[in-house]
């Protein structure tokens, strides 16, 4: 059972993510389990948390359905040992290695009830808006959790969260087995998304982004072609690889105001966009061309974890995928200057993952 204090990197304001001891959770309630953190992964959200917060923590006001309050434990990609099991826990027991979703939904409203969990009306994230996993323990719903394959490193386990949301972002975008793909940014969740298309049997995929080593990781996990839109066009370059005709599906996960029209003009006829990135203000689309060439734009936000994360696991199974995508391990004590800024600088190429016992 967790008692006492643990280590945890908690979140106080923007430039201020401390280490420090804190209480650790309490025994798990009804439908709860408390777990030993094995490892945590970091993202660009953690990142704009600590440059720009709080965009999502609830440092200042009441959230209303966490109900969480002030400083916050951050961390919402992990893997972890179940510790301790509450009441009314079905399927788990002490001594299970897990991945939690991370997205806590009510299992009740009609977007529960129609599978779309992710869109749930009571829908809260842990490690955004309740205290999350860059700790040595933490107390989840049993309902977030999946067993992880005994042949999945606990590095690479910790990859679970955030590949699922590159599954889900290719499942809205419809992507067929043989399709042409065309991935706008490949930082981050882009990486995963191309990983994704890749795992689906997509043809051609073509990641664009003005990152080198970005593009080169893209290559690395399964895409055929790459533009540096430093230099070339993206639209006209995805045109001639594919014969005028564009790519069927399009993502967009820069969230660059560009994006979204770029993702339009690479578009086939009767295509599909997709945005993932999230636009910091809102921007022009060209509603005409999108009519004449009548092209689906959807999006696509986290992951429904009973789709989502099973397909995830499967992926990272082998060791191949999170190999490629791992671009180093480092201790909970090294989170800011080694963890948060080389992400912030662009010192990262790949997936940062914490020991929170080193």
């Amino acid at each position: 059972m967790s008692a006492g204090a643990m280590r945890a990197a908690v979140f106080h304001g923007p430039g201020d993510v401390r280490i420090e001891r804190v209480d650790a959770p309490g025994a798990p309630g009804p439908g709860e389990v408390v777990l030993t953190v094995l490892r945590a992964a970091i993202c660009g959200t953690d990142c704009a948390e600590y440059l720009h917060g709080p965009v999502l923590v609830p440092l200042q006001r009441r959230h209303p359905v966490s109900g969480h309050l002030g400083p916050l434990i951050l961390g919402h990609e992990f893997v972890g040992v179940v510790d301790a099991v509450g009441d009314d826990v079905a399927g788990l027991r002490v001594g299970d290695r897990v991945v939690s979703g991370a997205g806590v939904s009510c299992g009740s409203c009609s977007w529960c009830l129609a599978g779309r969990t992710n869109l749930c009306a009571r829908y809260f994230t842990i490690g955004l808006h309740a205290h999350g996993g860059l700790a040595e323990r933490v107390r989840v719903p049993a309902s977030t959790c999946l067993a992880v394959p005994a042949s999945c490193s606990h590095d690479h386990a910790a990859l679970a969260q955030p590949l699922a949301v590159g599954i889900h972002a290719v499942a809205r975008g419809g992507v067929a087995r043989g399709a042409g793909v065309a991935v706008i940014g490949v930082g981050g969740i882009g990486a995963f998304v191309v990983a994704a298309a890749a795992g689906r049997g997509a043809g051609r995929i073509v990641a664009i982004d003005i990152d080198p080593g970005r593009l080169e990781l893209a290559l690395r996990l399964g895409a055929t072609d790459v533009v540096d839109a430093r230099h070339d066009d993206p639209a006209a370059t995805v045109l001639e690889l594919t014969g005028g005709r564009g790519a069927d599906v399009a993502l967009e996960a820069s969230g660059g105001a560009g994006g979204p029209a770029t993702a339009i003009a690479l578009t086939r006829r009767g295509g599909v966009v997709v945005i993932i990135g999230l636009q910091k203000q809102p921007v022009a689309m060209d509603l005409l061309e999108l009519t004449l060439r009548e092209i689906d734009v959807r999006s696509s936000m986290a992951h429904v974890l009973a789709d989502d994360l099973p397909g995830a696991l499967e992926l990272l199974a082998d060791g191949r995928l999170g190999d490629a995508v791992c671009d180093r391990l480092i201790g909970l004590d090294a989170l800011v200057p080694d963890g948060l800024h080389a992400i912030a600088s662009g010192a990262a190429h790949g997936k940062i993952v914490v020991d929170p016992w080193s």
